[in-house]
């Protein structure tokens, strides 16, 4: 179903503003409590990561990292190596990072452009699109069939400059109906045309411990009492849902100038009143600026306890000169210590609370509804409730 942005910006918007004037937030009907155990038992973990990460599509790359035929990235996640190309034709692949012949990691360097792929092994060579062009010394090694070991291609979707793919070969999971309404609303904003900033990598806690804190502003006034808190009203939020994924709206310090603005133009005042986190479910979150964009990959592992985010920054115009370039980067290293410094030292630490097994669970307030919603969706996928119906928010 198409999602109509606008009556929906609109309507989050006024009820944003209502909840400042009338010292509210978007509510859930009561607490809920999550035993510890979900964020630090190596079982649990490893079940979310085969019903979830391997399962779903999930975010591997930003269409900017790859903008022109022949370029090309390398990642890895939960062990799988990838290798992200682009086509002639302008699409973009997801292969496995590994040479079908005895298993060698095919490309070694983290970015490039090239046609070709040779092993470093034994020299059997790919080309981009993932078929095998070569065999070294093809008469003494035997027959093998045409397409029989051209690299393993991964399910994959491009749309709104980001690139989803499914880590499993054979896969029958619609991509772009999973992305659904979110994927409408970020499509809309056009960020394939937008400058790509760099990217920064950091390291945090269980990703779960990471998600939650993407979903609530409860936290802004102890947390980031000098970075967002000033421009931010703490614990105030408004959440709407597409399907697992969440649209979760700020209330910025300046909302009631928007009092009188008529309640069907509130869609053009994102950004300039109220603000939004676009979560896909489970490892993207979006966080448009006016001085620019980051989109938050989250990549778990090596085990429950950690996780590794990539950082990706982009901005709708490019720049205009060195002090645009200088602004930029600046902001992104501002973001970067913001989410590293102070949201996933947080996590790091309250993580360490947990792993001591004395406290038995975490509790969600009514407020925290985004988090609810968000463990409800994680227990669905990986069978804790079979039988239930699908989460709503």
């Amino acid at each position: 179903m198409t999602v109509d942005t606008k009556i929906q910006y609109s309507r989050m918007g006024a009820r944003l503003l209502d909840h400042v004037q009338n010292g509210t937030t978007d509510w859930a009907a009561d607490t809920m409590e999550v035993p510890s155990t979900e964020y630090t038992d190596s079982a649990i973990w490893q079940q979310e990561m085969d019903t979830i990460f391997k399962t779903l599509p999930i975010l591997v790359g930003v269409s900017q990292e790859i903008p022109e035929p022949g370029d090309f990235k390398t990642l890895e996640i939960l062990g799988i190596p990838l290798l992200i190309t682009r086509q002639k034709n302008g699409a973009a692949k997801v292969l496995m990072n590994v040479c079908t012949h005895r298993g060698m990691r095919l490309a070694s360097a983290p970015c490039g452009n090239q046609k070709l792929f040779s092993c470093p092994y034994h020299g059997w060579t790919f080309k981009s699109d993932g078929s095998l062009r070569a065999i070294a010394d093809a008469p003494k090694f035997g027959a093998v069939c045409e397409g029989a070991r051209d690299l393993v291609q991964f399910p994959a979707h491009e749309e709104g400059g980001l690139i989803f793919a499914v880590l499993n070969a054979d896969s029958e999971v619609d991509i772009r109906e999973y992305l659904g309404g979110m994927m409408d609303d970020v499509a809309k904003k056009g960020m394939d045309q937008w400058t790509y900033v760099g990217n920064r990598t950091i390291h945090g806690p269980n990703w779960k411990v990471a998600y939650d804190g993407y979903l609530e502003g409860y936290h802004f006034k102890a947390a980031h009492p000098e970075t967002i808190e000033p421009r931010t009203f703490t614990n105030v939020m408004e959440y709407d849902a597409h399907g697992p994924h969440q649209l979760v709206g700020f209330a910025a310090k300046n909302v009631t100038s928007l009092r009188e603005v008529d309640q069907d133009d509130l869609w053009q005042h994102e950004s300039k009143g109220f603000d939004f986190i676009r979560l896909f479910f489970p490892n993207v979150s979006i966080f448009i600026a006016p001085e620019i964009t980051q989109i938050a990959q989250m990549i778990p592992g090596p085990g429950p306890m950690e996780n590794t985010t990539i950082l990706h920054f982009l901005h709708p115009t490019p720049p205009e000169s060195d002090e645009d370039v200088a602004a930029r980067i600046e902001m992104a290293d501002w973001l970067r210590d913001v989410v590293q410094d102070e949201d996933y030292n947080v996590g790091l630490k309250l993580q360490k609370g947990l792993q001591t097994g004395l406290m038995k669970s975490v509790l969600f307030g009514r407020n925290e509804r985004g988090n609810q919603y968000f463990h409800r969706c994680v227990k669905w996928y990986t069978g804790g409730d079979e039988g239930a119906p699908k989460p709503e928010l």
